[in-house]
């Protein structure tokens, strides 16, 4: 569990602070009509703020000029 806690570091944490501000969005600016799909439910917000935030973090990374990319 130690080794899958310290490989994931990076994609738990972005995803936990994704669903706490998808959360947070529901919670303050959220819809009340209850027509808006993702806003007037506090799962699909928190969902959808998890999946932003695990893509966010792995988003891939440009290469400066002259460095080359490891493959191993």
């Amino acid at each position: 569990m130690n080794e899958f806690v310290i490989k994931y570091k990076w994609k738990i944490v972005g995803t936990v602070l994704g669903a706490i501000a998808g959360y947070a969005y529901y919670y303050f600016i959220g819809c009340n009509s209850g027509t808006c799909p993702i806003q007037s439910n506090w799962h699909t917000s928190t969902l959808y703020g998890g999946l932003i935030g695990y893509v966010f973090v792995n988003s891939p990374k440009k290469e400066k000029p002259g460095e080359e990319q490891d493959k191993a």
